[in-house]
């Protein structure tokens, strides 16, 4: 394969890349590409290439840069949601927002998020300088203290986006088990997970309709969920200061206290049935059981 200049009367010659076949005693030439458009520059470079003047580069190692792509799409995202003005431009807030981009493209570790950051264009992109895991922990501590305040933040943003105050809120709880046995929170509960004999923690968390997370708590484990209610209620009404509210929540979690703290309000709630009272309803015919013929797929 070679490149071939050929003459064009009055215009430009073609640059053509071609390569010679043999067919019997005659040589045939075939035109693989037209160059002309190219710069004389890489034209030459290419010219050097195919005759191997350039091979002694190959004996190198090649050397391959720090991925950029990954963490500069998260950035855009995190731009757009306000998480990266939230976060802050201090270097705990940068770290943190490490973190969350680190944990939705690696699911590592703090340790093997620091291992995956130097294979990462974490500098270019977020411009937090060197790090190591005790400066991820101390990013979380900080994250802690300023929880509210981020909560704050991307809830306003997310009012500005929608461009309405959300009145029905969705709330579950669910627990995670511990491995470990030093933490301040950890305690034995109700055991969701199916480990017997580990401790656990409670996590709250608060969504709109669609799912998009408000807040989160997180509890000791054997907190009961209807006893999270009313910290929920107080974050909605002095946090993020709505003035209306339709809380959404399963049997278990809005018993009579949550009910009475609602009501004290002025707020709604949904919530399902106790097996108690559908069969007192029943025997009171207040329920038709053709209501209940249809298959629900889903709600």
């Amino acid at each position: 394969m070679y490149i071939d200049i050929v003459p064009n009367r009055n215009s430009p010659p073609a640059v053509l890349l071609r390569e010679s076949i043999r067919q019997g005693k005659r040589i045939l030439k075939r035109t693989v590409a037209n160059l002309s458009h190219w710069p004389a520059a890489r034209i030459e470079a290419f010219r050097r290439l195919l005759k191997g003047q350039l091979d002694h580069l190959a004996a190198d190692a090649p050397i391959c840069g720090p991925v950029f792509g990954i963490l500069f799409v998260l950035k855009q995202i995190a731009d757009t949601l306000g998480l990266t003005a939230a976060c802050g431009r201090q270097r705990l807030g940068k770290l943190a927002l490490f973190l969350v981009l680190a944990r939705v493209a690696h699911k590592g570790s703090r340790l093997s998020a620091v291992r995956w950051a130097k294979t990462q264009a974490v500098e270019e992109i977020l411009a937090t300088g060197a790090f190591n895991e005790d400066d991820l922990y101390a990013s979380l501590d900080d994250l802690a203290q300023r929880q509210a305040q981020i909560e704050s933040a991307l809830y306003q943003r997310y009012v500005q986006r929608r461009g309405e105050v959300p009145t029905l809120f969705l709330y579950d709880v669910t627990s995670s088990y511990l491995e470990g046995q030093h933490n301040e929170l950890a305690a034995f509960g109700y055991d969701r997970d199916g480990k017997k004999g580990k401790m656990q923690i409670v996590i709250g968390l608060l969504t709109d309709t669609t799912g998009h997370p408000i807040a989160v708590r997180v509890y000791m484990g054997e907190t009961a969920d209807p006893t999270t209610v009313a910290d929920r209620i107080e974050e909605l009404k002095q946090q993020f200061k709505v003035q209306q509210v339709v809380l959404v929540g399963d049997r278990g979690m809005i018993k009579l206290s949550g009910k009475q703290r609602l009501g004290e309000e002025g707020w709604c709630y949904i919530t399902a049935l106790t097996d108690p009272q559908i069969r007192r309803l029943l025997k009171q015919d207040r329920l038709q059981m053709s209501f209940f013929e249809e298959r629900i797929c889903e709600v």
